[in-house]
C-alpha cells in the first residue's frame, strides 16, 4: 500500500506532466518528486524544491515555475493550501482526514512500513569488528557489534542484500604468541613478556588440558585455544543480539591461493612493480602516502597482501560495496584501502567504504571504569551487559555518531527514568500497549472497518501524524548517510510527540461516557504508534517490551 507521501508525490508528477504537455513549462519532467516534512509545521505538512529545479531548463524564475503550478497542485484532492515560499519552493497542506489515513497506511503494512527501495539490487559487504582470536571482546568491538548489526538491519530495510561478515585474524605473530601465552599458563610458566595477560587465559589453558590431557606443544595450544576463544566470541555476540552471515578466515585466503590470485590480478592492471627484491603495489598512483610492500625481499607476505587479497575476494564474491567499519586508531587504512580499490579498476568512490569509530568511556559512580576483571585491560561486552543489560548497552552504543568520542553512564542505564533514553522509548511502547489492552477490555471498536480518520483533527493529533509520517524518510537516511544512530533519536522523538498526545487527548472514556468513533480513531493512531516504534528498535535491535 502506497504512503501518503507516494500518492501526494504521484499525484504532483502528474501535474507537471499535464504543464509540460500544455506547453506551460519548458524541458522534460522529472522522475520522481521529492517531498519533504517541513521542521515548522506552520509551513505546510509536505514541501518541494521542484520549481527550483525546472527552472533553468525552463527559462523561468523558480516562483513563477511555482505560481504555474500552484492551482494544479490545490485541486489535487486532500490539498487544503498550497502556498510559494523564498525563492520557489511549495508548502502543500492536506485536510486532516488526508493526514490521518497515515494511520491505516501504518497499520495496513505493519512491519514494512519505514522499508524502502533506495538500495534494491544492490549487494552490500558489511564487515565489523574483525577481532583477533585472541581473547574477549571489548568495548571497541561493542560498540561495532551494537553500531554495526544495526547498519546491516537499516541496509536491509533501504532495500539492499546484504551480508554481515566477521573477519577472523587467525594468522600471524600475534597467534603464535596467543599459543604460547596459553601453554604457559597450562604448564606453569611465566607467561612470554610480550604475551597474553589477563585471567582468561588462564582459563582458557584449563579447558584446553580438560578436553585434550595429552597436549603440549605451542601449535597445539594455539589451536585449541583458537576454537575456545572463537566459539567464545560467536556466543557472545549472538547473546547481543549481532548476527554475522560468515566468518571468514584470514588463513583461507593464504591456503586457497587468493593473495597470488590478487597479486597476478594487480599485476596485469599495471600496478605492481619490484624493487630491492621486494614486490609493491603503487598506491600513491591514487592517493595514499607511499607504495605497499605486498611481499617481502625474505619471501614473507606482509599483512597489506592479505588485506589486498580480502578486498578482491569480496568483490569477486559479487559484492557491489563493500563498508568496512574499522577502529579509531586505523585512520591510515582509509587512503590505503581507497588506493588498493583504484589499484584493482574499480571507484573507490563507490564501491569501498570505511567507516573509523571513535572511542567509548564506561563511567559507573562517577568514576571511569578502566580495568575488566576477565581480560585484564579493557572493560568486555560480557561484562557491559552484566552491568546494564543488553538493550540499554545496544541502543546507547547506536544513539550516538561513531565518528564522535562518546560516554556511556551506567548509573543513567540502570534507572528507570526519562534520562534514560532505552527506557524512555521502550516505555513509550509499553504505555501504549496498556492503552490498548485497555481498548480491548473496553471493547471500544477496533479494525481499519471502524477506522474514521476525520475524527482526527486535534492539533496533537496533527503533529503525532507527522511525526509519524517521517519515519520512512529517516530510516532512508539513515541508510544513505549510513547512520543507525538518526533511528534513534527520532524515536526519542516521537515517545515525546506521544506522551504529549497523550496527556491532552482522551483516548479512553470516562466513567459512564458512550464510546465514540474519536475514541476508536485515536486508539489506531496509538496502534499505529506502538507500530512504529517496535519497528524502529527492531531496527536497532533492541526489544519492543508489551509491559514494563
Amino acid at each position: 500500500m502506497p504512503s501518503l507521501a507516494d500518492q501526494l508525490s504521484a499525484n504532483i508528477q502528474a501535474v507537471i506532466v499535464a504543464a509540460f504537455s500544455k506547453g506551460l513549462i519548458e524541458g522534460s519532467a522529472p522522475e520522481s518528486i521529492t517531498l519533504e516534512r517541513p521542521k515548522n509545521r506552520d509551513h505546510g505538512d509536505y514541501a518541494t524544491s521542484i520549481a527550483l529545479q525546472l527552472a533553468k531548463a525552463a527559462g523561468k524564475n523558480p516562483r513563477e515555475i511555482a505560481t504555474i503550478l500552484q492551482g494544479a497542485i490545490a485541486s489535487i484532492a486532500g490539498v487544503t493550501k498550497v502556498e510559494i515560499a523564498g525563492p520557489g519552493f511549495i508548502n502543500i497542506t492536506l485536510d486532516r482526514a488526508s493526514q490521518a489515513e497515515l494511520v491505516r497506511t501504518i497499520l495496513t503494512n505493519r512491519y514494512e512500513y519505514g522499508r524502502g527501495a533506495a538500495l534494491n539490487g544492490v549487494k552490500i559487504n558489511l564487515e565489523f569488528i574483525s577481532a583477533n582470536p585472541t581473547g574477549p571482546l571489548h568495548l571497541g568491538h561493542t560498540r561495532w557489534a551494537a553500531v554495526g548489526d544495526s547498519l546491516g538491519r537499516v541496509l536491509s530495510a533501504a532495500g539492499a542484500q546484504v551480508t554481515r561478515e566477521f573477519y577472523i585474524n587467525d594468522r600471524g605473530r600475534q597467534m603464535d604468541l596467543f599459543g604460547q601465552s596459553v601453554q604457559a599458563s597450562a604448564q606453569g610458566k611465566p607467561i612470554p613478556e610480550d604475551g597474553y595477560q589477563g585471567n582468561y587465559i588462564a582459563d582458557l589453558a584449563k579447558e584446553v588440558v580438560a578436553a585434550n590431557p595429552a597436549i603440549s606443544t605451542s601449535e597445539e595450544f594455539r589451536e585449541a585455544a583458537y576454537q575456545v576463544q572463537l566459539a567464545q566470541q560467536q556466543k557472545v555476540l549472538e547473546t547481543f543480539h549481532t548476527k554475522f552471515d560468515i566468518w571468514f578466515s584470514e588463513r583461507s585466503l593464504h591456503e586457497s591461493g587468493a593473495v597470488e590470485h590478487a597479486v597476478e590480478k594487480l599485476r596485469k592492471q599495471g600496478h605492481v612493480f619490484e624493487l630491492d627484491g621486494a614486490v609493491w603495489l603503487r598506491t600513491t598512483d591514487f592517493g595514499d602516502d607511499k607504495d605497499r610492500v605486498i611481499l617481502k625481499e625474505d619471501g614473507d607476505l606482509t599483512y597489506f597482501a592479505s588485506d589486498t587479497a580480502y578486498y578482491i575476494n569480496k568483490r569477486e564474491r559479487g559484492f557491489d560495496i563493500c563498508i568496512y567499519m574499522l577502529g579509531a586508531d586505523h585512520h591510515g587504512y582509509v587512503n590505503r584501502l581507497r588506493a588498493t580499490a583504484a589499484c584493482a579498476g574499480d571507484n573507490p568512490d563507490y564501491n569501498v567504504e570505511i567507516l573509523i569509530g571513535q572511542l567509548v568511556k564506561i563511567m559507573e559512580g562517577g568514576e571511569e571504569v578502566k580495568l575488566s576483571k576477565r581480560a585484564g585491560t579493557i572493560i568486555t561486552l560480557e561484562e557491559l551487559v552484566e552491568k546494564v543489560g543488553v538493550d540499554a548497552a545496544r541502543y546507547t552504543l547506536i544513539r550516538y555518531p561513531v565518528d564522535t568520542p562518546m560516554v556511556m553512564d551506567i548509573d543513567i542505564l540502570r534507572r528507570n527514568t526519562n534520562e534514560n533514553p532505552v527506557y524512555y522509548v521502550q516505555y513509550a511502547h509499553a504505555r501504549i500497549a496498556g492503552v490498548l489492552r485497555n481498548v480491548e477490555e473496553l471493547s471500544i471498536p477496533m479494525g481499519l472497518s471502524n477506522f474514521d480518520p476525520s475524527q482526527l483533527s486535534h492539533d496533537r493529533e496533527n503533529e503525532l501524524l507527522g511525526t509519524l509520517a517521517e519515519f520512512p524518510g529517516v530510516v532512508a537516511a539513515a541508510a544513505a548517510f549510513r547512520e543507525p544512530h538518526r533511528v534513534a533519536r527520532y524515536l526519542e522523538e516521537l515517545a515525546g510527540v506521544y506522551h504529549g498526545f497523550y496527556a491532552d487527548c482522551r483516548v479512553l472514556p470516562l466513567g459512564d461516557e458512550a464510546i465514540s468513533p474519536l475514541h476508536s480513531a485515536r486508539a489506531h493512531l496509538c496502534a499505529a504508534t506502538k507500530q512504529v516504534l517496535a519497528n524502529g528498535l527492531d531496527l536497532l535491535g533492541v526489544s519492543a517490551p508489551e509491559r514494563m
